[in-house]
């Protein structure tokens, strides 16, 4: 398979083995990189932040969103950069007034709850968002073609979720009770967000996304049946309309469902790439029923990460050992993308994060010598 990976307006790409992985081709080492890597574990992140003044104000700022979603590859040798946005910048272009107060989670000034405000729903003008493109094309510039760089959203249901409840929630009892009690309002709100989602990302890949991920962070809250109808129908809605080549390059997809464990068979049969998996998920058993298909990205337990060195050591051979040897060789078959099963914790001591990425290069290079 041919893999171009650069454009004219762009360096080319030295580093492509996260791509070559998400593709299945061999590579000569596991790439890793990790959810929120670019964050408030690292010291230079708060400082970064501090002087934007709110979270807003540093992704809406293309020079610290650009500052921020470097600062991990100055410390580390991660195979990819993550644009430093938010999953929740669709809605915001809905008029539905993004805020995050110190401390807290993301809130929205205007819920939507009824046949009233879910009439006024409509995909937003994709210039509102201008400034995580301008973001996009910064980043890929000031990479330099080091690493690729991973645009992403939230899915269309996660969306959803924080759209109606109007925060995060314990037991997202409001967007349940819509669910149980008028459908019809719910499907409408995620078809709108399934169209929009995937205009973003399509924007996101014009502007210079190397790959594309969809964050269905609370997919795994569903029961059975409902996850099928109101997540992973409209994740599949997303991906049907995704640009699977821009400018010569193919441009990757993962999907990432939070608590999916239980649904990997037909999430295997999205039109996808990647698979990410949680930490309850059993990397042999997920390779077996979907590897020959998609390859996998995960799922080390964030929390291993506060243990000492030899320990992280050790959990780090677990993952890549659950996996087992990937493809070697020409053409494809099974390959693996090592990250955690959730984003990494703010309280992470950024030493160990170093001692995760030198321990996935070295022992996964082993395993294929």
């Amino acid at each position: 398979m041919n893999t171009p990976t650069h454009d004219s307006a762009f360096a080319p790409l030295q580093n492509d083995s996260f791509i070559r992985a998400c593709l299945r081709q061999a590579t000569d080492h596991t790439p890793v990189w990790l959810m929120r890597q670019a964050g408030r574990y690292l010291p230079e992140y708060r400082a970064t932040r501090s002087k934007a003044g709110s979270f807003m104000g540093l992704a809406t700022n293309t020079d610290f969103a650009t500052e921020v979603t470097l600062q991990p590859l100055e410390r580390y040798r991660l195979d990819a950069a993550i644009l430093f946005s938010d999953i929740l910048t669709v809605p915001d272009a809905m008029g539905l007034g993004l805020s995050f107060a110190l401390g807290e989670g993301p809130k929205f000034a205007r819920a939507v709850r009824d046949e009233a405000a879910v009439a006024k729903l409509a995909i937003p003008d994709m210039a509102k968002l201008r400034y995580v493109f301008d973001a996009v094309t910064s980043i890929r510039k000031a990479l330099g073609g080091r690493v690729p760089l991973i645009g992403f959203s939230g899915s269309p249901w996660t969306l959803a979720c924080y759209m109606v409840e109007g925060a995060g929630s314990d037991d997202y009892r409001l967007v349940k009770t819509m669910l149980y009690s008028r459908p019809d309002l719910l499907h409408r709100i995620l078809q709108v967000n399934a169209d929009a989602v995937a205009l973003y990302l399509n924007t996101q890949i014009e502007a210079g996304a190397q790959a594309v991920m969809v964050f269905d962070s609370w997919g795994g809250v569903l029961a059975d049946e409902a996850f099928q109808e109101f997540s992973l129908a409209y994740t599949a809605r997303v991906l049907g309309q995704l640009k699977k080549e821009h400018q010569g390059a193919r441009i990757p997809s993962i999907v990432f469902t939070k608590g999916g464990g239980p649904w990997l068979q037909e999430m295997g049969e999205l039109d996808c790439d990647v698979l990410g998996l949680d930490w309850t998920v059993n990397l042999a058993r997920a390779r077996a029923l979907v590897g020959q298909h998609k390859a996998l990205q995960g799922n080390l337990d964030p929390n291993a990460l506060f243990a000492p060195p030899p320990a992280i050591q050790t959990q780090v051979s677990k993952v890549l050992k659950g996996f087992g040897t990937p493809h070697r060789g020409d053409g494809t078959g099974p390959t693996h993308i090592f990250n955690l099963g959730h984003g990494i914790s703010q309280y992470t001591p950024p030493e160990n994060v170093a001692c995760l990425v030198e321990a996935v290069h070295e022992l996964s290079r082993k395993m294929r010598a």
